[in-house]
């Protein structure tokens, strides 16, 4: 079965920006992929190893420079213009929605020296579901910042246009997200994943071959925001864990770097350290999850994909009952996967509280797959999930 991405028309994205902006002459036109973490959950900010994979869903960028210094934003699936001054000292404001993680990017770029010397206008227009858990939000920083970038001659590399796209979110948006998801949008190779150390953003991209098989997105539907969710708790959960290890003091703890720089033997060996039950879970999951990483790699490279499968079940148990950043939409779209035949294994993906899972599905069986677990979900939930089998993609780009 072929993945149902939606084709993308340049005429009619130019279209549309010549009826909003009066001529589409000169326009430029980018692309940010979407991402799918196949494994590796709320460890990137604990120096852990990742493996996500960019996916064929785009948020895309038209973008010309203006002969003044007005900045003007439209959005095809927002209504609503926003117009600024790129002379501006920007801050975050509630009621600018969509243009903060815009006006974020311009902040960081300017801080750091990038002459921007006139205004622009930009139109821009998504197949990413929002607040999906596939990372919408960093496929609007890092595409932005390409875009910029390439349309002001600021050369920045792929590398730091991710970290730039964190620096961001930190700063402007108050979410303390790891490297993760700008990474692998800026950086990615299509037909591959990438193991991502996120200590020292070493990556190697490893061919993400699955056969017969496919990744099914499913989509709880769930609004949430990060910055309104418990992330930024689970991090500081995650910092206590760390500062108790180290204050302990043991042969193994005393010099801890992260909390992933721990073996598993290790962590149990230290783990009395921990009294608070909470912050020890949470800790755990970090430990285990990073050795489940090195583990699900060695299983692709081996083909072995009934292992990779039982590893993402596991994390997903993991995340469930030690990190408890699921919830009843997640752990139903999951179990009811991991129940449907042709699947190998399922999990939530990205940071949870709502958001996406993924799972491996043979071809043959995808659209009885979709169909069975809609059933269940809906019933059980009371509206439907959204479905949709991918493919991977390169990171981003000029169209």
């Amino acid at each position: 079965m072929k993945d149902d991405a939606p084709i993308f028309n340049r005429a009619n994205f130019l279209a549309a920006f010549k009826e909003r902006y009066g001529s589409s002459d000169g326009a430029r036109i980018f692309s940010a992929p979407a991402r799918i973490n196949i494994i590796g959950e709320h460890i990137d900010y604990n120096g852990g190893k990742v493996f996500p994979a960019a996916i064929n869903r785009y948020m895309y960028f038209a973008i010309r420079r203006r002969p003044d210094t007005k900045i003007i934003y439209n959005d095809l699936d927002f209504p609503g213009t926003f117009e600024f001054d790129i002379n501006e000292d920007f801050s975050y404001k509630k009621e600018n929605d969509y243009a903060n993680y815009l006006n974020g990017i311009l902040s960081i770029l300017k801080r750091k020296g990038c002459k921007l010397d006139s205004g622009f206008e930009l139109l821009m227009s998504s197949t990413v579901p929002p607040a999906g858990g596939i990372s919408s939000s960093s496929a609007l920083e890092c595409g932005f910042a390409y875009a910029v970038s390439e349309l002001f001659g600021l050369g920045i590399s792929r590398k730091d246009i991710a970290l730039v796209g964190q620096q961001s979110e930190h700063e402007f948006m108050n979410v303390n997200c790891g490297i993760m998801d700008q990474f692998i949008i800026s950086t990615a190779k299509v037909n591959t994943a990438e193991l991502l150390d996120c200590a020292t953003l070493d990556c190697e991209y490893v061919p993400l071959l699955l056969g017969d098989y496919r990744f099914v997105v499913m989509n709880t539907k769930k609004k949430r925001k990060l910055s309104d969710s418990k992330y930024n708790k689970r991090r500081a959960e995650c910092e206590k864990a760390l500062a108790t290890l180290r204050e302990a003091a043991l042969p193994q703890t005393k010099d801890l770097q992260n909390l992933c720089a721990l073996s598993a033997r290790d962590f149990d060996e230290a783990s009395y350290c921990i009294k608070d039950k909470t912050i020890l879970r949470r800790a755990r999951h970090v430990v285990t999850e990073n050795e489940r990483v090195l583990k699900a790699v060695a299983a692709l490279k081996a083909g072995n994909l009934n292992e990779l499968g039982e590893l993402l079940r596991q994390s997903h148990a993991s995340l469930r009952d030690d990190y408890e950043v699921t919830g009843i939409e997640l752990d139903t779209l999951v179990d009811t996967a991991n129940a449907e035949i042709g699947c190998v294994g399922a999990r939530m993906t990205g940071a949870g509280f709502g958001g996406c899972a993924i799972a491996i599905v043979h071809k043959d069986n995808t659209s009885a797959f979709m169909d069975n677990v809609q059933k269940i979900y809906t019933k059980k939930i009371g509206h439907e999930a959204g479905f949709f089998a991918c493919s991977t993609s390169d990171g981003v780009a000029a169209i």
